[in-house]
């Protein structure tokens, strides 16, 4: 889950929430965010100015990597999608 609010200081930033409930050890948290944190800085310059807090979900914690990756992906172009519309 994503929630976006506009900035003013012209580019995205990112927050993460991925708690014990969502994702179980340390581990698998530090690789949940670590995927998501490589997807950001990838998708970086396509974003609108917003403050993006990605919070990870209880299925995050059995995902792949790949799963993760692409779930991020499609997270930021709906979230360029819908800056584009407003």
């Amino acid at each position: 889950m994503v929630i976006a609010r506009p900035n003013g200081i012209g580019h995205a930033r990112l927050g993460l929430a991925v708690g014990v409930r969502a994702a179980g050890n340390a581990a698998n948290r530090n690789r949940i965010k670590r995927v998501v944190r490589e997807s950001f800085r990838l998708r970086r310059s396509d974003l609108p100015s917003v403050d993006l807090v990605v919070n990870a979900r209880p299925a995050a914690g059995q995902a792949s990597n790949a799963q993760i990756r692409a779930s991020a992906v499609a997270l930021w172009a709906r979230i360029c999608e819908r800056c584009a519309r407003s």
